[in-house]
């Protein structure tokens, strides 16, 4: 008899209705408001949207570094093989971070500790998940600086984050990210404020790192250009939610949101000459007061009567792709 088809493995990461509120004077701030995603062994998922869409609060979420006034929702889940995250005590989930899931933060000169020199910040992030002496961790820091390329490895680890260039600044924290070995990395904005030469570096500097360990990683980034050379799949997030998911190729050949849309129409092209770039019109609208019915519809260009009342879910266009938009169902109601 033939061999029975192996069961599909099931996600490394798979997050389902996670949702995360703040409470402030203007209300219950749902910046996170019923997301699932999955990331994969050895994959790279991106993760896309404006600023205030909430990537970031995602993240955090994932590794429970939501704080108050800040909470997650009952009834969301957040699942490391199998594993639910969210049902941990503190010492277990601090067991999880840095040495199962590891988070590189936006802003390398305010992630870092002013006050401690890099190799030390390194060297204790090691030993709070591994036995070993500090001489060990100190010397495993340095060797992760170079793995990072960091030039002058053992001299740049004495500095302190203060005395270095951002670029820098952000391979010292891929080094502490990654100091040990992490199953999947979450990297939120890697590239901010850096200039495009640096971003390419450290870019390439990832994918080998990945290629090396074998992690997995969740790319959260607002450019697409990225998106479209680094990742196998992506989510695209809009006002806490997500409004389009596919294989990457598909999304930049046939986008089925309008935010989507213009947000690829938004890339600058060397073939058209242009006074203005092209722009999504409005804003992401704040968390304590997101639109009845589809929340894009106050800034596209398609939205009818429908749109305005009732909330579209996640519809199937193709295999592998859905998007939160009636024009699925509806196509002819597109604008040309």
């Amino acid at each position: 008899m033939p061999d029975a088809p192996a069961a599909p493995r099931a996600p490394l990461l798979e997050v389902r209705d996670l949702a995360v509120r703040f409470t402030g004077p203007d209300g219950v701030a749902r910046a996170v408001d019923g997301v699932d995603l999955t990331v994969g062994e050895g994959e790279t998922v991106g993760l896309v949207g404006e600023s205030g869409c909430g990537k970031s609060v995602t993240a955090l979420a994932v590794l429970r570094l939501v704080e108050p006034p800040g909470h997650i929702a009952h009834g969301s889940s957040v699942r490391l093989e199998g594993r639910d995250l969210l049902a941990l005590g503190p010492k277990e989930i601090r067991a999880v971070r840095g040495n199962h899931v590891a988070l590189v933060f936006q802003d390398p000169l305010s992630a870092l500790n002013p006050v401690l020199r890099v190799g030390s910040q390194i060297a204790e992030a090691i030993r709070a998940h591994e036995a070993v002496t500090r001489s060990t961790a100190r010397w495993r820091a340095v060797e992760m600086l170079a793995a990072v390329g960091i030039p002058d490895a053992e001299r740049r680890a004495a500095a302190y984050p203060h005395q270095l260039s951002g670029g820098m600044r952000q391979r010292v924290l891929l080094a502490m990210a990654l100091a040990c070995r992490p199953q999947l990395l979450l990297a939120d904005e890697p590239t901010t404020a850096l200039d495009v030469t640096i971003q390419a570096e450290i870019l390439e500097l990832l994918d080998a790192l990945q290629r090396k360990l074998g992690m997995a990683v969740l790319l959260i980034t607002h450019n697409l250009g990225i998106v479209a050379e680094r990742t196998r799949r992506v989510y695209v997030m809009y006002a806490g939610q997500i409004v389009e998911e596919a294989p990457t190729a598909r999304v930049f050949a046939r986008a089925a949101h309008p935010y989507t849309e213009g947000l690829l129409a938004a890339i600058p092209r060397l073939e058209e000459r242009r006074d203005r770039l092209r722009a999504i019109p409005g804003q992401v609208p704040p968390a304590t007061d997101w639109p009845a019915g589809c929340r894009f519809h106050p800034r596209c260009p398609h939205a009818w009567d429908r749109c305005r009342t009732e909330m579209p879910p996640l519809l199937p266009v193709a295999e592998g792709h859905r998007a939160r938009c009636w024009l699925v169902e509806e196509p002819e109601r597109r604008r040309r």
